[in-house]
């Protein structure tokens, strides 16, 4: 019986390093899409966008000319009208206070809401980082010439980056650009934009925290459940033992979603917006400008100094463990 041999060269292109930290990268989404809980929290980031931008469309169109604020408070009599009137002309006096502060309010909420939704659903893949790899020979593949530890994270952190793009970043950027589409003057292009730029800066530097964590923890036990239960720890057993009355300072920073929290606040400066509505425009009842300053003041960031530094630390503690137990065994 006669067999042959194919020994022809093989001609298929090689794919690149690049390609296999994309292929690591693409795994842990394709597995998180496949869950429906992921895809809920899908669903209520773009539904927290579409409530950006609404909200957004109905202040331009209430001080818009001929807005439909203008067009049915004339119906309601000439009181009602000049009322409405002169909200809309204090509005255009005073754009940077009220366009600014209006979206520095709308992006600081959308920042709280995206990064709790972020949270949840790293806790999904969470022990699909490095936890389940270092509990098979997944890492010998993984760690085999040419592909280095360096690459290996990069791949992990390519998952990390589309869920935030897909939770966070995605909404953000969408209801911004829907709100422009909108809106009646460049006013709100002008005076939104630097709110838009605090609110990038703030996902920039909680992907920069998350990440890292998220890997240390994933990192830290090679069973699933131990992987889930220490993430829960350090986010919301930490997080009710920082917000406790007269908690330890060190307690606090321990835990990254109060330094987050803090640092947010200081990004944002929602605080800053509040006191200057309420010092800077003529208000029609100056209960309310007090009001507005008692707020402002209550949401500023106190420990902005302390929960960077600690953010630091726990970013260099958890670097540290990712490199020490990403090896094979």
């Amino acid at each position: 019986m006669e067999t042959s041999l194919e020994l022809s060269r093989w001609r298929e292109k090689p794919q690149g390093v690049a390609y296999r930290r994309w292929v690591i990268a693409s795994l842990g989404i394709r597995h998180l899409t496949r869950l429906k809980f992921f895809r809920i929290l899908l669903f209520v980031g773009w539904a927290i966008a579409l409530l950006v931008a609404s909200t957004a469309f109905c202040f331009s169109q209430a001080v818009a000319n001929g807005g439909w604020l203008e067009t049915y408070a004339a119906q309601l009599g000439p009181r009602v009208g000049a009322v409405a009137q002169a909200t809309g002309a204090l509005i255009l006096l005073y754009p940077d206070i009220c366009v600014g502060g209006l979206f520095t309010l709308l992006f600081w909420f959308q920042a709280s809401v995206a990064m709790i939704l972020t949270l949840f659903a790293l806790t999904l893949i969470i022990p699909g980082l490095v936890t389940r790899d270092r509990s098979s020979n997944a890492l010998t593949i993984y760690l085999s010439r040419p592909l280095t530890t360096g690459d290996y994270l990069l791949g992990k952190l390519g998952t990390i980056t589309t869920v935030i793009l897909l939770l966070w970043t995605g909404p953000l950027l969408v209801s911004w650009l829907a709100a422009m589409l909108l809106s009646p003057s460049k006013d709100f292009l002008i005076y939104s934009f630097s709110p838009l730029l605090h609110a990038l800066l703030f996902n920039l530097i909680a992907l920069a925290a998350l990440a890292p964590i998220a890997l240390g923890i994933s990192a830290l036990v090679k069973s699933s459940a131990g992987t889930i239960l220490s993430w829960l720890a350090a986010w919301l057993i930490l997080s009710v033992i920082a917000h406790a009355p007269h908690s330890p300072a060190i307690l606090r920073h321990a835990s990254f979603t109060y330094d987050l929290d803090q640092v947010r606040s200081a990004v944002f400066r929602p605080g800053e917006a509040l006191i200057k509505a309420g010092r800077d425009l003529p208000m029609m009842n100056k209960e309310l400008g007090s009001s507005l300053e008692r707020v402002g003041r209550r949401v500023e960031s106190k420990q902005t100094r302390n929960s960077v530094i600690g953010l630091g630390v726990l970013v260099l503690l958890s670097s540290a463990v990712s490199l020490r137990k990403l090896r094979p065994e």
